[in-house]
């Protein structure tokens, strides 16, 4: 056999320097065990069609399973020569079960092989994110029944809006990761895709069976042109693009999370064993995991721009560039998994100060809609209600008052149908609890969105760890 498995065409070896450029072993040797049951479903096939003989496909997928040992086991040795986990397996196996290794090849191509590989990794690997995503909804169901009575301002722009329950808070990432699931089980239907026997790009001269060999690794579907089986990397890009939004969102619960634990808040203090200290000053405590979740989402980003850039002009069918689509996919997944798992312990230990909480939702004229939303019920339109009400506020600032620390003398003064019932009107629980719109914050509304949660994710559980 020549040196590789490939250079019977060259005059020369192949430079070093060549080598360690092109080789991808130190990238792709995490795909072995989906290299190898690829390759097992593959012998299976190549003998059911009478291509091989059964005895060699015995002897080649008993090689094989020796050789998944091996490199369990930490007995397998890696050589920047072979290139790629596919070489290196292949070239193993010739060691130890000698030519016969040589028709594992036959009626494939790397190119398939390659693209096989990759899908049943992202297969698996979205269907355990699309879990992690499902825990994650569930605590945060759970932290709003915990904290159902808990009042805290609600913002726009940053500046304090209208007072709203934190369980309404919370439910809002709830529907935010539950887009993410979804999107996640979007990506899966275009992930369970077999393209082996497409071969190189056009198909092979063997009567292959493929639609068996997608049966013996569970896929949904058979690639329908051998062309795009191996060029595509659409399922890539659309899994990094739905990472991409679903770290956006964690990294807006980190700024909240970093926000909330500065004195300037006070609404949250986080667990001492996921925040960290400072140096030179003994008094401080960082919030390092909501900084890094929010920084590594900048990775997560990037890695979606890289592989778009990398695909925006390459012509049908393979080409090498596409040998860098692993280091954006795998950098994605390592950084989501662990994100999602922090996340999902680091949550439920929070402490919530909620009476910090309520006494932000108390000041800042957050009841001021609801004043005008009263002058309304009175009769009043509402644009001219606004203006009655911006009046009432600035005068109330000028005396570094609130809205319902005014008398009612001084709120007549604005408007003659105010009566003595505007106080009760004007109180903070009240003001929430009138927010009955479907999807509101009134307590009862919230407590509906917590129970049809609940029960989302009960039919999920019924069916698996993540929605089907």
């Amino acid at each position: 056999m020549s040196e590789k498995l490939w250079d019977g065409r060259f005059r020369e070896k192949t430079a070093r320097i060549v080598e360690t450029f092109s080789a991808s072993i130190d990238v792709d040797k995490r795909l072995y065990a989906y290299d190898i049951e690829g390759s097992i479903a593959h012998c299976k096939m190549l003998a059911k069609a009478a291509i091989i003989q059964e005895e060699e496909s015995r002897t080649l997928i008993q090689g094989l399973e020796e050789i998944k040992q091996e490199i369990e086991a930490g007995q397998f040795s890696f050589d920047d020569s072979l290139e790629d986990i596919h070489m290196h397996i292949e070239a193993r196996l010739l060691t130890k079960i000698g030519t016969v290794a040589q028709r594992l090849h036959t009626a494939r191509s790397r190119n398939d092989q390659v693209a096989l590989d990759v899908r049943m990794y992202l297969r698996e690997e979205t269907r355990r994110i699309a879990a992690r995503l499902v825990g994650l909804q569930q605590v945060f169901v759970d932290l709003a029944k915990t904290h159902i009575e808990v009042i805290m301002p609600g913002y726009t722009h940053l500046q304090r809006a209208q007072p709203v329950l934190l369980a309404h808070h919370l439910m809002a990432y709830f529907e935010m990761f539950a887009r993410d699931t979804q999107r996640m089980q979007g990506c899966l239907t275009r992930i369970d895709v077999m393209p082996l026997g497409a071969a190189a790009l056009a198909g092979v001269a063997y009567p292959i069976d493929r639609e068996y060999t997608a049966r013996l690794l569970n896929f949904a579907m058979v690639s329908a042109n051998s062309i795009d089986a191996v060029s595509d990397r659409d399922f890539i890009m659309e899994f990094l693009a739905a990472a991409s939004i679903c770290m956006v969102h964690l990294s807006r619960l980190s700024a909240e999370l970093i926000l909330w634990s500065s004195a300037e808040f006070g609404f949250i203090e986080l667990p001492d064993a996921y925040a960290t200290g400072s140096s030179i000053m003994p008094q401080k405590k960082n919030p390092d995991v909501p900084e890094l979740v929010r920084g590594r989402t900048g990775r997560v980003v990037g890695n979606l721009m890289g592989l778009l850039t990398m695909m925006k002009s390459l012509p049908l069918a393979y080409n090498r560039d596409m040998q860098e689509d692993k280091v954006f996919l795998f950098d994605t997944v390592d950084i989501l998994s662990a994100c999602l798992d922090i996340y999902i312990q680091m949550l439920p230990k929070i402490k919530f100060n909620a009476s910090s909480m309520e006494e932000a939702a108390s000041s800042g004229f957050l009841n001021a809609t609801d004043m005008a939303d009263y002058l309304v019920r009175q009769g009043l339109p509402f644009r001219e209600a606004h203006s009655v009400v911006g009046q009432a506020v600035s005068y109330a600032l000028n005396r570094n008052k609130e809205l319902h620390e005014l008398t009612l003398e001084e709120l007549t003064s604005f408007a003659a149908l105010i009566q003595e019932d505007i106080f009760d009107f004007l109180t903070t629980r009240k003001t929430i609890n009138r927010r009955t719109s479907y999807g509101g914050t009134a307590a009862e509304t919230v407590k509906t969105a917590i129970a049809a949660a609940e029960e989302q994710l009960s039919r999920y559980r019924e069916i698996g760890s993540s929605p089907q």
